[in-house]
């Protein structure tokens, strides 16, 4: 589209520029004829016919002036020679080879535009010699050195300026083009983490609903109380789940009517904050809920965290939960979160279960390509694979947070936690 708009803008300027080349000939042309019919200095002869057709050639040769700048400067002057030649007043004519030698400065090399300043001042002698009895040297060569020179000068600034005109618009250009990438990649980058967050929402609770809705459903014959704990995990996975997508769905809800831009409705503000370390406790009880045995251990002492980085431990944590769920069904899990000077490692590890095949490959779904780039954020690292002892491993090594770094919650003690020093 930018480029359709670049070709009409060109096309556009090159209609003004012939639109104004053709006035300046009519013009220049019509002065001529005007000022030749004035009675010309002493040893000049008045214009006729002949001098007449050659002050019209001499100004219609400018409407090429941009096409073939030093042709046209060429050409009229060789017709300006011509017309002083024939004893015609040399000013008539003197203007169009100014413009030329102004055309070429400006477009043109130094050495070509010095060339052309030669050939103006040459002529401009050549014509007071021709009528060196009845003009005044010195002041012919003033004007010779003068009015090329002052020519000479503005054409080689305008064509300076014409030239930072150019690039400052094509810069301009390059830049909306940067911005438009920007703003697509930004856009695209956006979708991405948004798909990421659904995907860790849903499928956790999802897999955790499933789960307890089919124990529900297989013990309510036979153990009512199970089964009622059973819809109570349910609920519980249902309401944290809407909750997570309330929140998301509250930070995307941008510019509402009344609102500036960037600001929530406060009635909406009150899903607190993103899930961080301290809500790991939680998190295993819904896991232990659905049949896995869950424990954790944090080894070491626990550094405060920023928000986002506790969030994507939160995450990994979750995700790799999840896939025991679905994977491995009923089983023991371990979570161990490791504080070193230089790092935090978070593992978590089945021991697998002989119902479910061992998965001996590793596909890259969405749950691993959300754990990898989260942890690229921050510097991190994810490594997943099956164990030689049986079972899945989940690991993520983050580098420490600065000591200036916002920090989260961490995992308080409680049930199925162990801290070591």
């Amino acid at each position: 589209m930018h480029a359709g708009f670049g070709f009409l803008d060109h096309l556009t300027g090159r209609y003004r520029s012939l639109a104004v080349d053709s006035l300046l000939a009519v013009g220049y042309a019509g002065a001529g004829l005007l000022l030749g019919q004035e009675q010309p200095p002493a040893g000049w002869q008045p214009m006729d016919g002949l001098g007449a057709v050659l002050t019209v050639l001499v100004g219609l040769v400018l409407l090429a002036r941009r096409i073939a700048p030093v042709g046209v400067f060429a050409t009229s002057g060789a017709l300006w020679i011509l017309f002083i030649a024939c004893g015609y007043w040399p000013v008539i004519n003197s203007m169009p080879p100014l413009l030329g030698l102004y055309t070429v400065a400006a477009t043109r090399s130094l050495r070509t535009s010095l060339v052309c300043a030669v050939v103006v001042a040459g002529t401009w002698v050549y014509a007071g010699l021709s009528n060196a009895a009845n003009s005044s040297m010195p002041t012919v060569f003033a004007q010779a050195v003068l009015f090329p020179a002052v020519v000479f000068v503005v054409g080689r600034g305008s064509g300076r300026l014409a030239e930072r005109n150019r690039q400052f618009a094509e810069l301009t250009f390059q830049l909306r083009r940067q911005q438009e990438e920007n703003a697509r990649r930004a856009l695209t980058e956006e979708r991405v983490r948004i798909a990421r967050e659904l995907h860790d929402v849903v499928a956790h609770h999802m897999s955790v609903i499933s789960l307890q809705a089919g124990v529900a459903s297989y013990v309510f014959p036979t153990n009512p109380e199970l089964s009622r704990q059973a819809l109570d995990t349910i609920a519980g996975a249902s309401r944290e789940a809407l909750e997570e997508m309330r929140r998301m769905l509250v930070l995307l809800r941008v510019g509402q009517e009344g609102l500036p831009e960037g600001r929530v409705d406060p009635d909406d503000a009150d899903d607190g904050p993103a899930p961080g370390l301290d809500l790991l406790d939680p998190l295993l009880e819904r896991v232990r809920g659905a049949g896995v045995q869950a424990t954790m251990k944090v080894v070491g002492s626990p550094a405060p965290l920023p928000q986002g980085m506790a969030l994507c431990v939160y995450r990994v944590i979750q995700e790799a939960l999840t896939n025991v769920l679905k994977h491995a069904g009923p089983t023991r899990a371990n979570v161990t979160i490791r504080y070193e000077a230089r790092s935090i490692e978070v593992c978590v590890i089945d021991e697998g279960s002989a119902k479910f095949p061992p998965r001996t490959s590793i596909r890259p779904g969405h749950g691993l390509i959300g754990m990898t780039e989260r942890a690229k954020i921050y510097g991190g690292t994810v490594t997943a694979g099956p164990r030689a002892l049986g079972g899945f491993e989940v690991r993520l090594v983050l580098p420490a947070p600065a000591t200036g770094d916002r920090p989260a919650g961490h995992p308080a003690s409680g049930h199925g936690q162990v801290r070591h020093r």
